[in-house]
């Protein structure tokens, strides 16, 4: 810790100050700091133009200095630009703090703090500007501000109309409608072609679906499932919502029952899409991921339910196989106990792959209540299903570090890949590995804050110049029980470097949104 004296000093003589003033506020979080000779050196600083006012609010691209008076109740606004207001701007810092420090020379790292610091599941298979005042934020736990933060909604999605509880964000419904599997020369694609090839071969009287409509009923997507009301993928937090009642598919088995109604003409089939769920932020997670759902029945009087099993477990040993050029046995596959709320027992398949075990599937008997669901009756039908994450297992079989290339329109990416890749076993190789830029986020948590909510703030304004979000420390004040977190944002474009000030200007609507919306306490 040094004396506002010295930080002024310093700063000013280096010509790197930029300073946002706020008042009743120690010297970066000192206590308030008295008023010995601040003041002249702090004006004549501010004279010689080394030392300036930097604005401290951005809302709506708005950059705005606020300075509050501490004589009498009366406030005065100065402008970030007005070095005439050397003298009254020198008051202000001596009665109030500094909240930011940023670099006004070429090639120094800004670092800003925002203004805005008054006191005050597992359902689906794994895998013109003015001045103003800064308004205190209200406290709004996460799930309050879901209301708050809606984004624009159109009157109908696919066919349903929306409501209140509409929370897409633009960047997740501009996915809609890509179709990246239905694209012979895309990894994704190319999988999906695999996968069911492996079919065709094992199974003539199979049916393929890849063109469902991504919007279904929590009906179809929950209930029908046995997923419980009050679970917490049924959060918007955790799922988007055109409706009370409709939501983007969170796994492809919400169409598992209208395909099982169509029994005994349908007696077996595989679904694939694209589905959403909000979730964390890097290499692996993303908003909008493919998933592959099977199934297959029997008449009860034909097959045991023993039977079944072992049925499941030789297909999809299979179909591992298949895709990994392996041998099936003990040393390259093995079976765990799992759980999921529609199948009964529930199984997990894994396989040991480059040197270690990796899960490649969850699957099992379809549980009698799902059939029942279906219009079925268990003791006349029974059979198994499974499901598996698309991109999850691209990226292992095409060597593909990171989620977000899946969805790049640079060529040279896509040229890598063609419909005979899989048979090729393709390797992608990597074209480039832009610097990233880091920025960090300390917050104080209101009731009911999900880091869910925070990464989808984040990545609505970085979209996918945002690498990863990773927590780097928590806990819990020893006299207020008040609860922390603080969270680093990786910002890195796959196809070009970013800037500070690009980066600076997006992490600022972030933490202007955060607070106005998720009710947080910046630190």
């Amino acid at each position: 810790a040094i004396s506002s004296n010295e930080f002024c000093s310093r700063h000013s003589r280096k010509g790197v100050g930029q300073f946002a003033l706020f008042p009743n506020r120690g010297l970066m979080g000192s206590p308030a700091f008295s008023s010995g000779g601040q003041a002249p050196m702090v004006a004549a600083a501010l004279s010689r133009g080394t030392l300036r006012l930097a604005p401290v609010a951005r809302v709506a691209q708005q950059r705005v200095a606020a300075v509050s008076s501490l004589v009498g109740t009366e406030k005065k606004f100065v402008s970030g630009a007005d070095s005439s207001s050397a003298g009254l701007a020198a008051h202000h810092l001596v009665a109030g703090a500094v909240l930011a420090v940023a670099a006004r020379t070429s090639g120094k790292r800004t670092v800003r703090r925002a203004a805005a610091r008054q006191p005050a599941m597992v359902t689906g298979w794994p895998a013109a500007s003015s001045h103003r005042a800064v308004a205190k934020p209200q406290n709004l736990t996460a799930r309050q501000a879901t209301a708050v933060a809606a984004p624009p909604r159109p009157i109908e999605l696919h066919g349903f109309k929306s409501d209140a509880k509409y929370n897409i964000p633009e960047s997740v419904k501009a996915k809609l409608g890509k179709d990246l599997i239905l694209n012979p020369k895309h990894p994704l694609g190319i999988l999906w072609s695999a996968v069911q090839n492996y079919f065709k071969e094992n199974d003539a009287g199979c049916k393929f679906f890849d063109r469902e409509k991504p919007v279904v009923t929590t009906q179809e997507c929950f209930d029908n499932l046995r997923v419980a009301p009050d679970h917490p993928s049924r959060s918007p937090s955790d799922t988007y919502y055109v409706n009370t009642e409709a939501v983007l598919r969170t796994h492809t088995s919400a169409h598992q029952c209208s395909f099982l109604r169509q029994y005994p003409e349908i007696k077996s089939f595989l679904c694939a899409g694209d589905v959403y769920r909000r979730d964390e932020i890097d290499a692996s997670h993303y908003p909008c991921f493919h998933q592959c759902e099977g199934v297959r029945l029997f008449d009860r009087s034909a097959m045991t339910p023993e039977e079944v099993k072992e049925d499941l477990k030789k297909t999809l040993e299979g179909l591992a196989a298949h895709l990994f050029n392996l041998k099936t046995g003990e040393k390259t596959m093995r079976w765990l106990d799992d759980y999921f709320p529609f199948t009964d027992p529930s199984l997990e398949l894994e396989i040991f792959y480059n040197d270690d075990w990796m899960e490649v599937l969850g699957c099992g008997v379809i549980h009698h209540d799902v059939l029942r669901n279906a219009g079925l009756d268990p003791e006349k039908v029974h059979g198994w299903a499974f499901g598996l994450g698309l991109e999850r297992l691209a990226m292992v079989l095409f060597g593909i570090p990171d989620i977000r290339l899946f969805w790049s329109d640079d060529p040279r990416f896509s040229q890598q890949f063609d419909a005979d890749s899989f048979t090729k076993k393709t390797v992608y190789k990597q074209f480039s590995k832009y610097p990233p830029v880091m920025k960090d986020i300390s917050m104080w948590l209101p009731e009911g804050f999900s880091d869910n909510d925070l990464c989808e703030i984040i990545r609505d304004e970085g979209g996918d110049q945002v690498e990863k979000v990773t927590l780097q420390d928590e806990f819990v004040h020893p006299k207020t029980k008040r609860a922390s977190k603080m969270f680093r944002v990786t910002w890195r474009d796959m196809s070009r470097t970013l800037t500070n000030e690009e980066v600076n200007a997006k992490h600022e609507t972030v933490l202007q949104r955060v607070v106005a919306e998720l009710g947080v306490e910046l630190r």
